[in-house]
């Protein structure tokens, strides 16, 4: 028995050598990166606005970024290794396929996992001790739509971890363990910084929003095969008025993201984040209410509604990062 799985570990290991960068980044989907990664950014830009960060803190926090991402996603893949097997639109995926064995992919997940770790160290004690709740969110998640459509909100939760992650690592440099738990040691002063609580918030909320309308791809497939996707257990048109109500959540959130300065000498984010909010809450309802009603038609529509809503969430947290950006860097330099 031994020799059996020490031939397999090596089988893998030599199909794992073969393969080159573009299969390891097409296994993780790297582009989905392009929706947290801002969001990670904003963390880490109100973090330092309030307590000033170290010059490597921003390349650690990405590196973290980087693993925690490729670890959620490589522990998707195997968990859901059997399901896509059987749903035509993802049997060609790395793992039912064959094309990657398992042994490189939970090699792959322990990469991410020590990129992960590592960073985490890099950062501070509060950092690392905490790195154990973003995996245990991602291990959780793949089982999550076997039993309800909450994995959606799962998801979402996961994702909110990013901007809430990032923050922490640069304020528990200031603070910390105070900085998760708002006690400072030997003061009664109770810490709240409403800004990372709202913005995580409104992640999860868009994030959700997204992945109900991506389970249309799968309604039919799901109902067959049990898995609980919001979509297959209420409908599409229930899909879509979520999805609005869900953009409307996170459209408030982000405003209120913004209100946390209100009283600072910059005066009142308005200036353009709230202009920002407002235009890709506006560009998101209308992909959502124009696009999903008619994706049903055709697999073709699908296809087409999928690719613009990615295309619409994606650029979100990246017009929301660089109008961010603006207000605390380059407005004040042009005042200047």
């Amino acid at each position: 028995m031994t020799l059996i799985w020490s031939e397999r570990w090596i089988l893998g290991y030599q199909r794992g050598c073969r393969m080159g960068l573009k299969e390891i980044l097409e296994f993780v989907k790297v582009e989905h990166t392009l929706f947290s990664l801002p969001f990670v950014l904003i963390g880490f830009v109100l973090a330092e606005n309030e307590f000033g960060s170290e010059r490597m803190d921003i390349f650690w926090i990405i590196v973290a970024a980087i693993g925690a991402r490729g670890l959620a996603m490589a522990l998707n893949r195997i968990v859901d290794r059997e399901i896509d097997a059987d749903n035509p639109r993802t049997a060609s995926r790395h793992l039912p396929s064959g094309t990657m064995s398992m042994q490189v992919a939970w090699v792959l997940s322990a990469v991410f996992l020590s990129m992960l770790l590592l960073a985490a160290w890099m950062l501070n004690e509060v950092a690392l001790m905490m790195a154990w709740l973003p995996v245990l969110a991602f291990a959780i998640y793949p089982y999550t739509k076997r039993f309800s459509w909450i994995c959606h909100f799962w998801i979402g939760l996961c994702l909110a971890l990013a901007p809430a992650g990032a923050w922490v690592a640069i304020a528990a440099d200031t603070h910390g363990w105070g900085s998760i738990t708002g006690v400072l040691d030997g003061q009664n002063e109770f810490l709240w910084f409403p800004e990372v609580f709202f913005v995580s918030l409104g992640v999860a909320l868009w994030i959700a929003a997204f992945d109900i309308n991506y389970a249309l791809m799968d309604e039919d497939v799901d109902r067959d095969q049990g898995i609980r996707s919001f979509p297959a257990t209420f409908g599409q048109e229930a899909t879509r008025r979520l999805s609005v109500l869900l953009t409307l959540g996170w459209a408030l959130c982000f405003l209120l993201t913004g209100m946390h300065d209100y009283t600072d000498s910059r005066g009142y984010r308005a200036s353009l984040w709230v202009p920002s909010v407002v235009l890709m809450a506006l560009v998101n309802l209308f992909v959502v209410t124009n696009g999903s009603s008619s994706a049903s038609e055709s697999p073709e529509a699908m296809d087409r509604y999928q690719k613009v809503l990615f295309r619409a969430s994606m650029i979100t947290g990246w017009v929301l990062l660089a109008s961010l950006y603006y207000v605390d860097h380059l407005s004040d330099g042009l005042s200047d």
